[in-house]
C-alpha cells in the first residue's frame, strides 16, 4: 500500500512486474493480493494498454485495518495473539493481559491510519525506500 500511495495515481498506473521488483515480493503473490484488494475496492485497476493498479481519491480514504480485514479476515483482528480460540476476558490465555493492551493499541493505529497518511515519508512510521 505504501508503494501504491507514493508511486501511483489515476494518471500513473503501476504494473505488478514493476512493483514486485521494488518491494521484493513474489510477482504471483503480489498479483493475487492486488486483485483481491481491487475486488474489495481498496485499490483501483485498469485493464489493457496503459492499465495497471493505482489509488484514486476514494481509495486513499481506506484504513490499514481495511487491508488487514480483507487479507487476513475479520476474525484475525480480534483473535488471541497465541491463536487460542477460548481466550477471552473471562477465560484469558497466559499472555492476554500482558499483550492485550498492546494489540488493542496496534489495532487502533491500523483503524486510524488512512492510506493518504502514508503519502509523506516524514509522516509515515514506515521506512520504505522508493
Amino acid at each position: 500500500m505504501i508503494y501504491l500511495v507514493r508511486q501511483s495515481s489515476e494518471a500513473n498506473k503501476v504494473l505488478v512486474r514493476d512493483m514486485y521488483q521494488e518491494i521484493r515480493v513474489s510477482e504471483a503473490y503480489l498479483a493475487k493480493l492486488l486483485q483481491t484488494l481491487s475486488r474489495h475496492g481498496l485499490v483501483s485497476s485498469a485493464k489493457g494498454r496503459g492499465g495497471g493498479f493505482y489509488l484514486n481519491a476514494a481509495n486513499l480514504e481506506h484504513s490499514l485495518m481495511d487491508v488487514v480485514r480483507v487479507i487476513d479476515g475479520k476474525e484475525s483482528v480480534e483473535a488471541c495473539v497465541l491463536g487460542i480460540r477460548e481466550c477471552s476476558e473471562v477465560q484469558p490465555c497466559a499472555v492476554h493481559h500482558v499483550l492485550g493492551p498492546a494489540k488493542a493499541d496496534f489495532n487502533t493505529a491500523l483503524y486510524q491510519t488512512r492510506f493518504r497518511d502514508l503519502a509523506q515519508p516524514e509522516s509515515s512510521p514506515f521506512d520504505f525506500p522508493m
